[in-house]
C-alpha cells in the first residue's frame, strides 16, 4: 500500500469513527484488502468466541460433525461421558486430516495415514510400531484441544485460551433471552450457501431495517426496529409484530407460539447479533440463525438454521405446517445473499468509494467501531 493511499484510509477511517450522525461506512478496502482481512483473523476469530452450531447433532456418544473456521479443520465430538468437546483436526504424528463431514466414530478416531488412535477425549490411545522410539509416550501426543462452551445446546469455540468465559460474553444475553426455553428447542434444518462476498457485508445486512423496503419488497416488505443492548458482546433489534415474523406476511396461521415468553419476546422478534457475526431471529414461535465462515476477503460460507420448541416438533402435522416456515426463510434469505454479493462487486472496483452512514444503521456502525476497535493495534 502506497504512502498516499495508506493515508487516504486512515482519514477515512477516521471518519468512521465519528458519532452515527456524523459518521462515515468503513471504506471499501475493509471488505476487500488481504490484509485488512488478515488482521481481522488474527484479533478477532483467533481471540472471540465463534458460534458453530447447535449441540444437538451430536445426539450419542461417539457422534461428530467437522468444520473449518478460519482456515483451522476442527473435529467436534461427543464423548464416551456425553461431554461435547472440539480438537484440530490434525493427527499428532504427520498432521493428516483424520475425519470429513459428519458421522459416529463409535469410541476411537483412527488415522487413516498411519493408524494412530485417539478417543474422543483427545488422548492418544496407541501409535502402532512407536515402540523403542527413544522419549515417545502416548500422553504427549493427545489431539490439540480447543475451548468449548455452550450456551443451553449452541456451540461456541474460542482459539484464545486466556479468554473471557462465553458466560461473560454474553452478558446479559442469557437471560434476556431465558424465556424461549431455548435448552428445549430442536434443530429441524440447516442450509449453506457459498456465498462470493466479505463476512461483513451478511452481518451488516442481517441487523439493519434500511434495506428491507427495497430487497424485500415482494417478499417480508419493510421492517422498522427498534434497537438495544446491553452488558455483554450483543445487539439487538427488535420487531413490534403480532403475528410471527418467520412466515410470509399474509400466510395463515403457523405453529403456536413458545410457551412462557414474557416482555417483549411475547409481542414480536429479537433480531440478535453477538459479536463478530452470529445472528439469531427469535421468533414467537421459532429459532433461525446465520452461522459465517469467513473464508477471505471476498467470500463466506453461509449457514442458515432453524430450530422450534420439542413440543412443535413432536406435532403430527410438523412436517407440513413447517413448510410455511421454509417458503419465507426460502426468499427473504436468497434475497439478502444477492444483494450481499451485489455489494461485493461494487466495492471491489477501484474506484467505488462508501458514504455516510444512515440513522436506519446504528448497527453497523457499531460493528464498524467494534471491528476497529480490535484490528487497529
Amino acid at each position: 500500500m502506497s504512502h498516499s493511499t495508506a493515508s487516504a484510509t486512515a482519514q477515512r477511517l477516521e471518519s468512521v469513527r465519528a458519532p452515527i450522525e456524523d459518521a462515515s461506512h468503513l471504506p471499501p478496502e475493509c471488505y476487500t484488502s488481504e490484509e485488512f482481512y488478515r488482521r481481522e483473523i488474527n484479533f478477532i476469530f483467533m481471540r472471540y468466541w465463534n458460534f458453530i452450531g447447535r449441540a444437538d447433532r451430536l445426539l450419542k456418544p461417539g457422534d461428530y460433525f467437522t468444520v473449518e473456521l478460519v482456515g483451522v479443520p476442527l473435529i467436534v465430538v461427543r464423548d464416551a461421558k456425553g461431554e461435547v468437546r472440539a480438537f484440530v483436526n490434525s493427527c499428532r504424528h504427520r498432521g493428516a486430516r483424520m475425519l470429513s463431514g459428519k458421522g459416529t466414530c463409535n469410541r476411537t478416531i483412527t488415522c487413516p495415514y498411519h493408524a494412530w488412535v485417539y478417543g474422543t477425549d483427545g488422548r492418544l490411545l496407541a501409535a502402532h510400531d512407536m515402540d523403542g522410539i527413544s522419549g515417545f509416550r502416548l500422553e504427549d501426543y493427545s489431539l490439540r484441544p480447543v475451548r468449548l462452551e455452550t450456551w443451553d445446546g449452541f456451540i461456541f469455540v474460542n482459539f484464545n485460551d486466556g479468554a473471557d468465559s462465553l458466560d461473560d460474553y454474553l452478558g446479559e444475553l442469557k437471560q434476556k433471552m431465558a424465556c424461549y426455553d431455548l435448552s428445549n428447542m430442536v434443530t429441524v434444518r440447516r442450509k449453506e450457501y457459498s456465498l462470493a462476498c466479505n463476512w461483513k457485508l451478511l452481518t451488516e445486512n442481517a441487523m439493519e431495517e434500511y434495506h428491507t423496503s427495497t430487497v424485500h419488497r415482494g417478499s417480508i416488505g419493510a421492517q422498522t426496529l427498534a434497537y438495544e443492548n446491553g452488558t455483554g458482546q450483543w445487539e439487538s433489534g427488535y420487531l413490534s409484530s403480532e403475528k410471527s415474523v418467520a412466515t410470509l406476511p399474509g400466510e395463515t396461521a403457523g405453529f403456536p407460539r413458545i410457551a412462557n415468553l414474557t416482555g417483549g419476546a411475547a409481542t414480536g422478534t429479537y433480531f440478535v447479533l453477538v459479536y463478530p457475526c452470529t445472528v439469531f431471529a427469535f421468533a414467537q414461535d421459532s429459532l433461525m440463525w446465520l452461522e459465517l465462515y469467513p473464508q477471505g476477503p471476498s467470500q463466506t460460507r453461509l449457514v442458515v438454521g432453524a430450530a422450534f420448541p420439542r413440543s412443535t416438533v413432536s406435532r403430527p402435522d410438523f412436517e407440513s405446517v413447517v413448510q410455511k416456515y421454509y417458503e419465507r426463510w426460502d426468499k427473504s434469505v436468497p434475497e439478502d445473499n444477492w444483494i450481499s454479493e451485489q455489494q461485493q462487486l461494487g466495492l471491489s472496483s477501484p474506484l467505488s468509494d462508501t458514504g455516510r452512514v444512515s440513522r436506519f444503521e446504528p448497527v453497523v456502525h457499531r460493528l464498524a467501531n467494534w471491528i476497529l476497535d480490535r484490528v487497529q493495534q
